[in-house]
């Protein structure tokens, strides 16, 4: 028992880790989703939008609520001084929905991940909550966007006919530039895809930051970001197309010709290094389900640039004083001094 006289157990490290990360996702989603409900251009989009944000402030009341009771500091998190809503639309509306289905994609991805690294039992149903709203918001965005005929579906192959299993060391080749490489499965064609689908959307967000950016060293690094998600859509489109399979595209949401900024460059900062680390998340699965040994090769090099962007953007961060640092272990070096 707790000395707030809760019925639970005192937070665990991992526990309070998990909820200062949550934490700072979900404020940074509410400034942004701020920004989108101002700018939606239909009801039916406007209604997603609000249905996300609601959500969201829940997660944070439930969130606060914890720490309060734990007599944990409050993170500061993301703020209305981190949003400016007056100013001109920075992307086209389908870009607003398309990076709200790929925020609930990373949130599904941490959330389910933090379920699996809680104790408590409050803790374990927040968790599960949170990865259900997620998977709402998921949902909402991909049946709207499809309705709207602007979300490019993955391809398509032949139905299996019967069972087979791998023959001969020859399936895994690819290593060796004078072997033939056999066509794509369809648990690489998904991780490829998936990796594709969140940098074709990368690219223009990255564009969007850049030109609105008030640093010079922030529009610098947003410009880095846009050319690293265009050699990832180029890279992993070529391992498409030589399997004979049309890569992803799309025409529409796209950045403005507007170089106000929507949000802080602190703001933007954090949501290119959380877009990032769920990058190296994603790259690291595909490169683990990939039997054909050229295709690891070829995700580790992307991974070690995605590791060596959001390496540069963290001391960005630092030199700016935007990092905000997570709950630490006590020091008993120092407090042995």
């Amino acid at each position: 028992m707790s000395s707030t006289g809760s019925n639970y157990a005192p937070l665990t490290a991992t526990e309070l880790g998990t909820l200062w990360m949550e934490y700072q996702m979900d404020t940074l989603s509410m400034r942004v989703l701020e920004y989108f409900m101002e700018k939606a251009e239909g009801e039916e989009s406007r209604t997603i939008f609000q249905s996300d944000y609601k959500n969201k402030v829940e997660h944070i009341e439930a969130i606060t609520t914890i720490f309060q009771n734990e007599n944990a500091v409050l993170p500061i998190g993301y703020t209305e001084n981190d949003v400016n809503k007056g100013v001109p639309r920075l992307w086209d509306d389908s870009f607003d929905m398309m990076y709200t289905r790929v925020m609930a994609k990373v949130q599904i991805g941490f959330y389910a991940l933090h379920s699996s690294m809680a104790y408590r039992e409050d803790i374990r149903s927040l968790t599960k909550r949170f990865t259900a709203d997620a998977q709402e918001t998921y949902d909402q965005t991909t049946a709207f966007l499809l309705e709207k005929g602007v979300l490019a579906r993955p391809p398509y192959v032949s139905m299996p006919k019967e069972v087979e299993f791998v023959d001969g060391k020859g399936y895994m080749s690819g290593f060796n530039l004078l072997s033939d490489k056999r066509a794509l499965n369809t648990v690489e064609i998904a991780n490829i895809y998936q990796s594709m689908e969140s940098n074709i959307l990368g690219v223009q967000l990255m564009a969007g930051f850049a030109q609105s950016a008030q640093e010079k060293e922030t529009k610098q690094y947003f410009t880095k970001g846009m050319e690293l998600s265009k050699k990832v859509v180029n890279t992993l489109g070529q391992l498409l197309m030589n399997s004979d399979i049309q890569p992803p595209s799309t025409w529409t949401g796209r950045a403005t010709d507007s170089t106000l900024p929507p949000f802080s460059d602190k703001l933007m900062m954090y949501n290119t290094s959380l877009l990032s680390t769920f990058g190296l998340g994603t790259n690291t699965i595909g490169a683990a389900f990939s039997l054909r040994t050229d295709l690891p090769l070829k995700m580790a090099k992307l991974a070690q640039d995605i590791f060596n962007f959001s390496k540069e953007g963290g001391k960005l961060m630092v030199n700016h004083n935007w990092m905000e640092e997570p709950p630490q272990a006590e020091d008993r070096n120092q407090l042995m001094k």
